[in-house]
């Protein structure tokens, strides 16, 4: 007998990679998974593809697909230290929904990718918790994702997210920002937090070397903890805006407040003819973000290209439409804020107040 022979089979697991938990992680999230099917979701969990039906597009005299892509960050870091793994999951689909919400597009179907050190179903079954509500509040499906164990690479306790989401707009119905001139009024919807911006900075100024602190409460937070605070989930918009739109009341542009903060992203859709004036003091900023900003000794001008401080998202309205728009979106939920306005300028944002 060869000595290839006698040898030992090495099998999957021995490297590092369980697929009973795989099948285990599964069957965990196949309930929530299932929980965000829309009417178009054809099939089930567990294919090699999943399949979403586009009759509806028929309706639609010229459907344009809208896709977005994104992670949550070293806010996972924040979440691995605290032991709370059911938010991140929302701050996931957050991120892409608000993201091709900008264009006017309805979220139909979003995609995830976990990848993680060591597969347990109990861990998996937190995140995709939090994926399938962030889908919830969307509107969109959760239709596919992929959980790759990665031993060796990840420490067992480690992993990461990145997701994908596709939505629909009419051609016609798109809002492209072209049309936004001096005179038009900004409104600004609430953030919950940092939501998912920021976070290198955030761990650096009052996490690192104060890990003990997270399960703190603290009077400057209004009772919550430091960990509670900087895993609050980044708000979903899509909802509201959905409603704003369905009512036939159009946005000029829409901007989603994310890496870069206020200044850099409501840049984004400024015509080079105008700027976009706000004024500081108009809307509340939280107070996890005041803390950090104090932390880290930051000058007002770098806090707002850095954070959201306090505004999640914006809308550039006519001065005529901004009334009937602030209705509508109390009327969903919402607590809109005139921000400011838009100015002649050469496409900056400045701020006053």
């Amino acid at each position: 007998m060869s000595d290839n022979d006698s040898r030992r089979p090495t099998t999957y697991r021995d490297s590092g990679v369980d697929i009973d938990a795989g099948a285990e992680a599964v069957d965990r999230i196949r309930d929530a998974v299932r929980s965000t099917y829309r009417p178009e979701v054809i099939g089930d969990i567990g294919g090699f593809g999943g399949f979403f039906s586009a009759a509806a597009f028929k309706e639609m005299d010229d459907p344009v697909l809208v896709s977005a892509t994104d992670g949550v960050g070293t806010k996972i870091e924040v979440a691995r230290l605290v032991g709370r793994l059911d938010t991140v999951g929302i701050d996931l689909v957050a991120m892409c929904a608000n993201d091709i919400l900008v264009s006017g597009a309805e979220p139909l179907f979003f995609l995830d990718y976990i990848a993680i050190g060591k597969l347990d179903p109990d861990r998996v079954e937190a995140i995709v918790s939090g994926i399938a509500e962030g889908c919830r509040q969307a509107g969109c499906s959760l239709i596919g994702g992929e959980m790759a164990e990665h031993p060796g690479v990840m420490a067992g306790d480690e992993f990461d997210l990145s997701g994908f989401c596709v939505g629909v707009v009419d051609r016609a119905k798109a809002i492209d920002s072209s049309n936004v001139e001096a005179g038009d009024v900004i409104l600004g919807l609430p953030s919950s937090g940092l939501h998912s911006n920021g976070y290198s900075l955030v761990r650096r100024v009052v996490v690192e070397g104060r890990e003990e602190e997270l399960s703190l409460s603290r009077v400057d937070l209004g009772g919550a903890t430091l960990g509670e605070a900087l895993l609050e989930p980044t708000r979903i918009y899509a909802k509201a805006v959905r409603t704003l739109l369905d009512a036939g009341i159009r946005p000029k542009a829409m901007a989603h407040i994310t890496g870069g903060g206020v200044t850099e992203n409501l840049a984004r859709v400024l015509p080079d003819s105008v700027d976009a004036s706000l004024v500081r003091g108009s809307w509340p900023v939280p107070k996890v973000i005041d803390a950090v900003v104090e932390a880290a000794a930051l000058p007002v001008d770098e806090a707002y290209r850095t954070f959201n401080m306090g505004l999640g998202f914006a809308l550039v309205f006519a001065a005529d439409d901004a009334p009937k728009a602030a209705a509508a979106l109390r009327e969903a939920g919402e607590r809109p804020y005139e921000v400011g306005d838009i100015v002649a300028g050469t496409g900056e944002v400045t701020y006053r107040g």
